[in-house]
Formats: structure tokens, C-alpha cells, sequence
């Protein structure tokens, strides 16, 4: 399964053109690291993955579109499946994408 083109289009689009945001394919997906750390990634069908920690997951995890991410055959307990109906949200998008972007910013650069 790839990923949803369109949707990675507008992920860029939030990324701003940060110099310190890279993109790279991994894990079927398209993913974007900050300072070297995974902070999001856009699957197939217009879902995304982002991480939050897990501080944050006991709450994040209970928003609408939002559920454990499966990663072999068990659930994360730090990343977060946000569904299609809300990475149709341009306003839902932003706030998910900068979520992972800040936790990936607290985290030691690599």
C-alpha cells in the first residue's frame, strides 16, 4: 500500500518549508522527521500516523478519527492512526501534523 499523494501534498504544505523537516519513505509511507525524529507520516487512503508520546496518547487517542496505530500486529502506545474523515480537515490536519512536530522537537536532536 502507498501513500496518499495528495494528502502528503498538504503536509508540506504545513511543514512551511522548515529547514530542519525532512521527508523519507519508510514503513510504506511517507514519513517527515525534525531534527532527525519521526513526527508524522501519510499512509494510504488519506490517513496519517503521528506521534505524540506517551505522555500524551491517554488523551489523544480518545479524539474523533484518532485510535492506537498497529505496528506488529501490536498497538502503540506513542503513535496515532488519525483517520481520512479528519486529514480531510485542513484545519484537523494542521493541528495533528503540528502535534507531531512539537513532540519530535522536544525530543534530542539526532
Amino acid at each position: 500500500m502507498g501513500y496518499d499523494e495528495a494528502l502528503a501534498d498538504r503536509v508540506r504544505e504545513i511543514m512551511d518549508n522548515r529547514p530542519y523537516v525532512f521527508e523519507k519513505k519508510m514503513f510504506g509511507g511517507l514519513c517527515w522527521l525534525a531534527h532527525g525524529n519521526m513526527a508524522c507520516a501519510a499512509l494510504g487512503g488519506g490517513s496519517m500516523m503521528v506521534r505524540v508520546g506517551h505522555d500524551d496518547f491517554a488523551e489523544r487517542v480518545l479524539e474523533p478519527g484518532a485510535e492506537p496505530m498497529v505496528m506488529g500486529g501490536r498497538d502503540s502506545k506513542s503513535w496515532i492512526r488519525v483517520d481520512e474523515e479528519i486529514c480531510g480537515s485542513d484545519e484537523r490536519l494542521r493541528e495533528w501534523v503540528e502535534r507531531g512536530l512539537a513532540f519530535a522537537e522536544s525530543l534530542p536532536r539526532k
